[in-house]
C-alpha cells in the first residue's frame, strides 16, 4: 500500500441519529470508488462496516468501524459510528480522532435528537463540521426543509454545496453549487453531468450566491474581489470554503440517496478539496504530568500514537485502533506507553476495511490504523517514542444512564463473569461493572437496556457464560433524627474467666452526607484506651446492617464517654459486643427513618415532548429544578428517587417517539416520605426472607 504525504490524508467521521443510513453511505462511497464490487445492505448483512455477528442480526451499527479508500490520489479514511444512543460512547470515541464530523441526516425526517447529540460531540471536538442530507429518493423527502432547520438548529453559517434536482419519488440527482452542472448517477456509481434543468436555474443561481458569500466571508481579501466584482472564480470559491470550514464558520451541506449511490461520488470530490487534512491546526497539546507539551502535526519528529478503541477478534485477538499524531510508526519499533510506563514492540501494522485488514508496516502523523497484541495498552492510552514521553488528553465517554443486577444463571460461573466483563470493558468503557457488598450483588451499568443486552449476548457468545438482567435493589440507609444515650453492657460468666465490657453511647445525628464519626471523651481510664478500638469496631459491624429493615446507618455521631471494665474479664470481645449491643439499642430509640439515593438526572427532548416528560417526572416523585434550549431541543434537570428510575430509558423513548435521551448522575440521599417508607421496609424484610429460603 502506498504512502499518503498528510496533505493527502482525509479522517471523517461518519455520525448521525439511528438509521439515517450511515453505514449505506460508506458503502455507496467504497463502491463507487472500487473499494468493492458490489454495493452492501444492512437488510443482507453483508456491509463492510456492520460485519459483527450481533450487529447483522439486530441490523444496526453498534461498535465503530474503520474503513479507507482512494480518491484522486487522497485517501479517504472512514470511521463508522453507531446512531443508537446506547452506543454513544463509540461516537465520542471516533470523534476523538476524525478531523471532519460528517452528520447524516434522514431527508424524511429531518433533525433528530441524535443530530442534536452529534453536533454537540463534534462541537465538544472541536473539529469541522459538514452534513449529508440522505434518503433524497424517498417518498415525503425534503432536501431545503432539511437545509432550513439545520440552519435554524445549528449555524446560519451552514451552507448548501450542492441542491437536490427533484424530491422523494422525483429525485433525480443533485446539482453541483460550483461546477454549475446538474448530476445523475448510474448503478455504477459514477457521476454523469448533465446542464442544470431550466426550472432549477433561478433556485440554483440564489443558492450558489449564498455559497460565494460565505466563502468569501471567511477571507478579507476575497470579501475585497467579492465586492469589487460580485462573484468569485470557481478556485477561489473553493479556497474561501477551504479557510471557512477548517476556520468552523462554514459548515457545508451535501445530499443524495446512499442505497442508489447517488451524491457518493460528488460527496468524495468536496471531501479532498474542501474538507481539511489533519494538519489543519498545525499542532497538538498533550502533557507530562502537569507541563503541557506542544507538538507539530507532521510526519517528522519524534512518533506518538493515540487508541482510541480496542476490539477483540477472534484468531487474532486485541486489535488496537490508533491515530499517528506526529512521526511515523514502523513495524518492530518500540514505543512507551505513558500510563504504564511498559515498552511496547510494535508488531503488525494493518489497515481496515471492516473486518478485512491488510498490513502496511509503516504509518505516518495523520493517519489512521490498527496495531495487533499489544500487551498492555487499551483505550485512551498514548504511545511515544522514549525520548519524547507525553500523554495526550483521554477520552471523555458519557457516564452510565441506566444499571441492572446480574444473576448467573448457572452456579459457580461468577468468576467466570466478571472475567468476561473485565475483558469487555476494555473494548467498551462505557460498561462499568461494580460489586456492590451492602446489597450483595453484582451491578452492571451502561448506556441503555439494548446497549446492556448487547453485552449480556456478548458474555454468552465469547465466554461461554449465561445471565439474567435483573432488577437491582437500592442502597437504602438509614439514619437518626435525635440524640439518644444508651449503656451498652455485655457480661458473662460460665466458669473460669468470665466476658465484661460496658461503656455509655451517645448517638446524634450528623449533617447529611457526613457518614459516621467517632469520638473518644472517656477520662480518667474508666474503659482502658486498649479497649476502645473495639468499641468504635463493635458500632462500625453494627452499622453495617443495623438500621431499618437491615440497611446500614449513616450520618450519625457516637461519643464514648463513659463506661466501666473488669481487670480480669474484661476483652477486646467483650467491649466490642458492648458496643454493638448499646448502639443497636440507642439507634432504635434515637427516631430512626429511612434514606433514599437522589439522582440529578438530565433529559433531552424535542420541545412538543416537554409537557408529557415533565409529568412522568412529576410522577416519580420527581423535583424539576431547570429547563433551557439546547439546539433543537430542550433540556430538562431534574432530581429523582433511584427507585423510581428503573427501565426510565425505555419508558422515556416511549413517551417521545424514540426522540428523548437522558443523563443520571448520584447526587445525595433524602429522607424518604413517610407515606412510602412503611412500604419500602416491609418490601426489603420480604426480599431478605426469600433469599434466606432459597
Amino acid at each position: 500500500m502506498k504512502e499518503y504525504s498528510i496533505d493527502m490524508i482525509r479522517n471523517i467521521g461518519i455520525v448521525g441519529h439511528g438509521s439515517t443510513g450511515k453505514t449505506s453511505l460508506v458503502e455507496a462511497m467504497l463502491y463507487a470508488a472500487r473499494v468493492t464490487t458490489r454495493l452492501g445492505s444492512i437488510d443482507d448483512g453483508n456491509t463492510v462496516t456492520d460485519y459483527s455477528a450481533d450487529e447483522i442480526e439486530r441490523k444496526i451499527s453498534i461498535g465503530t468501524s474503520l474503513a479507507h479508500l482512494e480518491w484522486k490520489d487522497h485517501k479517504i479514511n472512514i470511521i463508522d459510528m453507531p446512531g443508537y444512543t446506547d452506543f454513544f460512547g463509540e461516537v465520542v470515541g471516533g470523534l476523538r480522532v476524525a478531523d471532519t464530523a460528517l452528520i447524516v441526516i434522514n431527508g424524511v425526517t429531518g433533525i433528530e435528537v441524535g443530530t442534536d447529540m452529534v453536533w454537540r460531540a463534534a462541537a465538544a471536538s472541536g473539529i469541522p463540521r459538514a452534513f449529508f442530507v440522505n434518503r433524497l429518493d424517498k417518498e415525503h423527502a425534503d432536501f431545503l426543509k432539511c437545509v432550513h432547520d439545520i440552519q435554524e438548529s445549528y449555524s446560519h453559517h451552514a451552507i448548501p454545496i450542492v441542491l437536490a434536482w427533484g424530491d422523494g419519488l422525483t429525485f433525480k440527482g443533485i446539482i453541483d453549487l460550483v461546477k454549475m452542472k446538474a448530476f445523475t448517477y448510474g448503478k455504477d456509481g459514477k457521476a454523469n453531468s448533465e446542464e442544470i434543468p431550466a426550472d432549477m436555474k433561478e433556485a440554483t443561481a440564489k443558492w450558489r450566491e449564498k455559497m460565494i458569500e460565505a466563502a468569501a466571508e471567511s477571507d478579507e481579501k476575497l470579501m475585497e474581489k467579492f465586492f469589487e466584482h460580485g462573484t468569485l472564480s470557481d478556485d477561489e470559491i473553493i479556497s474561501g470554503l477551504v479557510k471557512g470550514i477548517s476556520d468552523k464558520s462554514i459548515f457545508p451541506i451535501f445530499g443524495g440517496s446512499a442505497v442508489t449511490t447517488a451524491g457518493a461520488t460528488t460527496l468524495m470530490n468536496y471531501i479532498v478539496n474542501i474538507l481539511p487534512a489533519p494538519d489543519y491546526v498545525h499542532e497538538i497539546t498533550g502533557n507530562d504530568g502537569d507541563k503541557p507539551i506542544t507538538r507539530k502535526i507532521s510526519p517528522e519528529g519524534a512518533a506518538s500514537l493515540f487508541i482510541f478503541k480496542t476490539v477483540a477478534e477472534a484468531h487474532v485477538g486485541e486489535l488496537s485502533f490508533f491515530k499517528a499524531f506526529t512521526g511515523s510508526i514502523k513495524t518492530g519499533d518500540d514505543l512507551v506507553n505513558y500510563s504504564t510506563r511498559e515498552t511496547e514492540r510494535i508488531g503488525q501494522i494493518y489497515a481496515l476495511n471492516g473486518k478485512e485488514r491488510k498490513e502496511i508496516g509503516v504509518i505516518s502523523a495523520g493517519d489512521i490504523g490498527a496495531l495487533v497484541k499489544l500487551k498492555n495498552s487499551h483505550t485512551g492510552d498514548t504511545l511515544t517514542s522514549k525520548n519524547a514521553a507525553l500523554r495526550y488528553p483521554s477520552i471523555n465517554f458519557p457516564k452510565p444512564a441506566i444499571q441492572m443486577a446480574i444473576r448467573a444463571k448457572a452456579k459457580g460461573d461468577e468468576d467466570k463473569i466478571a472475567s468476561g466483563l473485565t475483558k469487555l470493558r476494555e473494548e467498551d468503557p462505557t460498561i462499568e461493572m461494580v460489586v456492590d457488598a451492602d446489597l450483595k450483588q453484582l451491578l452492571l451499568s451502561g448506556q441503555g437496556e439494548l446497549h446492556l443486552d448487547v453485552v449480556s449476548d456478548r458474555l454468552k457468545r465469547k465466554f461461554g457464560v449465561e445471565i439474567e438482567l435483573v432488577k437491582p435493589k437500592i442502597p437504602y440507609r438509614s439514619t437518626i433524627r435525635k440524640k439518644m444515650e444508651v449503656q451498652g453492657k455485655y457480661k458473662r460468666q460460665s466458669g473460669g474467666r468470665g466476658q465484661y465490657g460496658d461503656c455509655w453511647l451517645r448517638l446524634e445525628p450528623l449533617p447529611r452526607g457526613a457518614d459516621f464519626e467517632f469520638v473518644n471523651a472517656i477520662v480518667g481510664g474508666v474503659i482502658p484506651s486498649k479497649y476502645l478500638p473495639s468499641v468504635e469496631k463493635g458500632i462500625m459491624e453494627a452499622r453495617q446492617e443495623g438500621g431499618l429493615a437491615g440497611t446500614k446507618v449513616v450520618d450519625f455521631k457516637t461519643t464514648c464517654f463513659d463506661g466501666s471494665y473488669h481487670s480480669v474479664d474484661s476483652s477486646d470481645m467483650a467491649f466490642k459486643i458492648a458496643a454493638s449491643m448499646g448502639f443497636k439499642d440507642g439507634f432504635s430509640k434515637a427516631e430512626p427513618y429511612l434514606l433514599e439515593p437522589i439522582f440529578i438526572v438530565e433529559i433531552f427532548v424535542p420541545e412538543e415532548f416537554m409537557g408529557d416528560v415533565m409529568g412522568d417526572i412529576s410522577s416519580r416523585r420527581g423535583k424539576i429544578m431547570g429547563m433551557e434550549p439546547d439546539g433543537k431541543s430542550q433540556r430538562i434537570r431534574a432530581q429523582v428517587p433511584l427507585a423510581e428510575l428503573y427501565r426510565y430509558s425505555t419508558s422515556l423513548r416511549s413517551l417521545t417517539q424514540g426522540r428523548g435521551t437522558h443523563t443520571r448522575d448520584f447526587s445525595h440521599y433524602e429522607e424518604v416520605p413517610r407515606e412510602i417508607s412503611d412500604k419500602v421496609i416491609e418490601m426489603i424484610q420480604k426480599e431478605r426472607q426469600q433469599e434466606e429460603e432459597k
